[in-house]
């Protein structure tokens, strides 16, 4: 048992060197989204983690493996739809990205496993509503 326990031990140390990149390009402010106070105060609060380029890494991101499922997370979501380039996006792109923040404030996001570490990300009713209002899709 103390030999499986060791050789478990020295894996955990050895995979702490293993790299991930944990990185935040500078924001050019032009090209983040514009959205009104309120909206943009519930995005930075349950959005901006993972899909934008302002994310707070917690201490615990740099422990393996949470390292590589956090690093993994926010690059998905910084591939689904980055806040700090929307403006970046043509026409077309954006409409079919707001159509996916309609559908996903209810649906799944911001994620569970998100929440349960983060609490202040768990939206409301009201703040569903505010985001699905700004918008301007009446139904999906």
């Amino acid at each position: 048992m103390k030999k499986i326990f060791l050789s478990f031990f020295i894996l955990f140390i050895i995979v702490q060197f293993i790299p991930i990149e944990q990185t935040n390009k500078t924001i050019n402010k032009h090209l983040e989204i514009s959205t009104p106070e309120d909206v943009k105060y519930i995005f930075k609060q349950a959005c901006y983690d993972c899909h934008s380029e302002q994310t707070v890494w917690p201490y615990y991101s740099n422990i393996a493996p949470f390292s590589w499922i956090i690093s993994s997370h926010v690059n998905d979501g910084r591939k689904a739809l980055n806040f700090s380039t929307w403006n970046t996006y043509n026409k077309e792109k954006k409409e079919k990205k707001m159509k996916a923040i309609f559908r996903k404030v209810y649906a799944s996001m911001p994620l569970a496993s998100y929440i349960l570490l983060h609490e202040e990300a768990n939206i409301n009713k009201e703040q569903r509503n505010l985001i699905r209002k700004w918008t301007g899709i009446k139904k999906y």
